[in-house]
């Protein structure tokens, strides 16, 4: 295996994969692309300018003039700048997530982001997370997981994180929109959500973070040894 492997990480909504390979991409000192972050971007600035999210033409027109980009901050934390706007915590709010999946299931919007995806990872040493990494993005990715928990789980962790920004979300409800955009995202033309073939499954429904990130870590330094 390559000393420094691309790594794609995919799953559903709430799964945990942004956390997974945040500290995935500091233990290892590699290069961390949050994809939906990048697709969320698009998102924000469908709502922002009005553009009607089942007008496909028109969100394919809004994202060739788009630019998204990804940097780390002095503390190691991802940026995402839309048009060289900070709007790392804005694509976190309710009505994007709502959006998001209409916007991503756009071909001419994947290919878009795709080509700038590939682009940052063709000299390895990525970790990479998203819905479709394994089998669109990255393809030859020497690493690929496919991290899922159950609604029940992945609604709860949602409601958390959303409540740490201040929007509070009925359980109930929450499981509702989860479970709805997996619909979206597994039934999709470009790209559904589905494991790649070779992908390792993960149930982290009652698994720690620390203990996913050490069972990939084991798999790169493995590999690094063959």
């Amino acid at each position: 295996m390559n000393s420094f492997p691309n790594i794609a990480i995919d799953g559903p909504a709430g799964a945990g994969k942004s956390t997974v390979a945040r500290l995935l991409s500091k233990e290892l000192g590699f290069l961390y692309i949050d994809t939906g972050a990048m697709y969320r971007a698009v998102a924000l600035k469908a709502i922002r300018k009005g553009v009607d999210l089942a007008d496909q033409p028109g969100l394919s027109r809004l994202a060739a003039v788009t630019s998204v980009n990804l940097k780390t901050d002095a503390e190691g934390n991802l940026r995402v700048f839309l048009d060289g706007e900070d709007v790392t915590e804005e694509i976190r709010s309710p009505a994007v997530s709502k959006a998001v999946s209409l916007v991503a299931r756009v071909p001419a919007v994947r290919e878009r982001l795709v080509e700038l995806q590939r682009a940052m990872a063709s000299g390895g040493g990525v970790v990479m997370e998203g819905r479709d990494i394994g089998t669109v993005v990255l393809p030859d990715a020497e690493i690929k997981i496919f991290l899922t928990a159950s609604p029940e789980e992945r609604a709860r962790r949602r409601r958390e994180e959303l409540a740490a920004r201040g929007y509070i979300v009925d359980q109930h409800q929450m499981v509702n929109e989860i479970t709805e955009r997996d619909r979206i995202d597994t039934t999709r033309a470009a790209g559904p959500l589905v494991p790649a073939a070779d992908a390792e499954i993960i149930d982290c429904s009652s698994m720690p973070v620390e203990k996913v990130v050490k069972m990939i870590v084991a798999r790169v330094s493995a590999g690094r040894r063959e």
